[in-house]
């Protein structure tokens, strides 16, 4: 007797599983035709889950995804009229300060030097300043591009000491943008 209802409980198990798995397939399926009939949008309730779908997404935290666009580069542009594209953060716009290491340039239509705070084992940023002459190195090893007109020059700054660039390195003087500075360690 013992083995009848043994088998018995097994049997009924075997039966529960059956119907718990089964009822399981069919909630799946359904949730898949609901997901996918409501992005197909064509049957009452579809606005309603489009919502529910934008709320859950809009709830969620965005993915960070670094584009190197300088940072508050627009108010930059209105209150120095300095254009700064992109960058790896490792060459940043400063207030000049003496002593400090920093890579300064003199442009002629500028009044005061502009000048650059750098960091790390190496930097870039491109930006467009017109009419640069000067560029003062640090202990950077440090290459600026310029162009004039559709031609592009690069220049090696010194370490530590003015370098001559764009229309004072220029035998025809003429106007250099600065478009590029590139640094190592």
């Amino acid at each position: 007797m013992k083995e009848i209802s043994t088998d018995a409980g097994k049997s009924r198990r075997m039966r529960l599983t059956v119907r718990v798995l089964a009822a399981a397939a069919v909630g799946g399926a359904l949730a898949w035709t609901a997901v996918a009939g409501g992005a197909q949008g064509s049957g009452a309730g579809t606005a309603e889950a489009a919502d529910t779908a934008a709320l859950v997404a809009g709830d969620a935290p965005g993915y960070a995804v670094e584009n190197f666009d300088y940072p508050q580069a627009d108010k930059i542009l209105a209150e120095r009229n300095i254009v700064l594209k992109r960058g790896d953060g490792h060459i940043t716009l400063a207030d000049c300060v003496t002593g400090t290491g920093q890579l300064e340039l003199l442009a002629r239509d500028k009044a005061d030097k502009i000048c650059f705070n750098t960091v790390g084992n190496e930097g870039w940023l491109t930006l467009e300043i017109p009419a640069v002459f000067s560029i003062r190195g640090n202990d950077y090893s440090t290459t600026v591009d310029m162009t004039v007109g559709s031609e592009e020059k690069s220049y090696e700054i010194n370490k530590n000491s003015w370098t001559p660039v764009g229309e004072s390195a220029d035998p025809e003087g003429r106007d250099h943008m600065l478009v590029e500075i590139r640094t190592s360690k």
